[in-house]
């Protein structure tokens, strides 16, 4: 046992293994030294796997290893129990690492020079790097992060499609990566056309690596079944997301991670724990586009005399969404009235791939130009029923949530309804297999 340091932060005492794995490179043999962290969650959840080089070994940074020597092999985002174990793990390990050796030797100064770089690395970015020492060789060199303002959405179905199209439409973007994963082409065959009339600055690939540099990842893909429970249906989002989210998280570790797939609460939830990522990189769609149409509505529509930026729509997408407003603002019985009108018309307003897809291209608006403009997302809300994801007013910036704007709930039933959406999300969160 020892205590492993995550990304956030915390600690906690962990199982863990030392050992070499035996393997063969251009005929000659080695004994590759590396640490396994077992989690609590084991096996439904696989080892963290590291290097473990002597003070002699230089790491060479590559597809499966990063700077700090943190393993990345296909085996571990596709880890699934009973299918996947540790002897299976290793047997990966030694095909991939005589494919690519992870290690060299180094000179005695070689070794001592490496030994500053790594703490100095570690010392800047807290252990975990951004660096990608291949790339320069690899690609002719890439540019930084700040370079260029660059968008991944993953996924390729209708609501991806609509995605990329309003990113692109709004010219947020110098470069609008369709990251689709599926096998074959997609359902509606969007990414295929996307292919075929060759939109500018638009890239449609297969290939995870595509995120690194972007500034926002957003996630679209979905897995729904009409035969299976609706925690099986969770649960197999879960295990798309195991898939995907350490990887993305890996090549774009400063990128704002925005989640569109549903239920929206508790996949944010899912992404923010799968990835490691700070709380404020990652967030939900949430009710930013009911929050716009109740904004819209009660200026345009009903023409009210007070400010429809004072009131927005929080906490649980879907029918149990409540009204809030900003304590400051006077409150009345007209008030009342008037967002009971408003609330039917926006009962009445479906939520199309076209009119998500704007909605999700106003809040990459916000965070690639660091706008610090107010919208109802997805956020992580620690209260009395653990931690769970609701939509509240929050400031977006470039680096994801700003800060969370204190509203208070338009009556106290909505209060109620809150707190019941947080224990029922809570509650099914505990279910799930992460």
């Amino acid at each position: 046992m020892d205590t492993y340091t995550f990304r956030d932060g915390s600690q906690k005492d962990l199982l863990n293994f030392v050992g070499t794995i035996p393997m063969t490179y251009q005929g000659n043999s080695y004994n590759i030294p590396v640490q396994l962290w077992i989690l609590d969650s084991h096996p439904f959840a696989p080892p963290l796997c590291f290097l473990k080089p002597t003070a002699t070994m230089g790491i060479h940074v590559g597809k499966h290893v990063d700077t700090q020597g943190r393993i990345y092999l296909p085996y571990l985002q596709n880890w699934s129990h009973p299918k996947s174990t540790v002897l299976g793990l290793f047997a990966e390990m030694i095909l991939k690492f005589e494919e690519e050796l992870p290690l060299y030797s180094l000179s005695s100064v070689d070794a001592a020079r490496q030994q500053e770089l790594l703490s100095y690395i570690s010392k800047i970015t807290d252990g975990v790097s951004s660096l990608d020492v291949n790339s320069a060789g690899r690609t002719g060199g890439r540019k930084n992060d700040g370079d260029t303002n660059k968008v991944t959405v993953i996924g390729g179905g209708d609501l991806g499609i609509a995605c990329v199209l309003a990113i692109a439409a709004k010219g947020i973007a110098d470069k609008v990566v369709l990251l689709d994963l599926a096998e074959g082409t997609s359902k509606g065959g969007g990414a295929m056309d996307l292919n075929i009339f060759n939109l500018p600055n638009m890239e449609i690939s297969k290939d995870i690596t595509t995120v690194a540099g972007s500034k926002v990842v957003v996630f679209t893909v979905n897995s729904w079944s009409s035969t299976q429970s609706y925690l099986s249906v969770l649960q197999s989002n879960v295990e798309l997301y195991r898939e995907i989210v350490p990887a993305v998280a890996h090549y774009g570790q400063n990128s704002v991670l925005l989640v569109a797939s549903q239920p929206v609460e508790i996949m944010t939830y899912v992404a923010w724990k799968l990835s490691g990522l700070p709380e404020n990189q990652v967030i939900g769609i949430g009710c930013n586009l009911d929050s716009e149409r109740f904004q819209y509505i009660i200026e345009n529509i009903l023409k009210a005399h007070i400010s429809g930026k004072e009131a927005w729509i929080i906490g649980e997408q879907g029918e149990n969404k409540v009204p809030a407003f900003d304590p400051a603002s006077p409150h009345s019985s007209i008030q009342d009235q008037l967002v009971n009108r408003a609330l039917e018309i926006l009962k009445g307003k479906s939520q199309k791939s076209w009119s998500v897809g704007l909605s999700v291209a106003d809040l990459t608006d916000s965070i690639v130009t660091n706008k610090r403009k107010i919208h109802s997302v997805s956020t992580l809300a620690k209260g009395t029923s653990g931690d769970v994801f609701l939509s509240m007013p929050c400031i977006l910036g470039s680096s994801g949530v700003i800060e969370i704007i204190r509203t208070a709930p338009g009556q106290e039933a909505d209060a109620e309804k809150l707190q019941n959406s947080a224990t029922t999300i809570h509650g099914l969160q505990q279910q799930l297999k992460l």
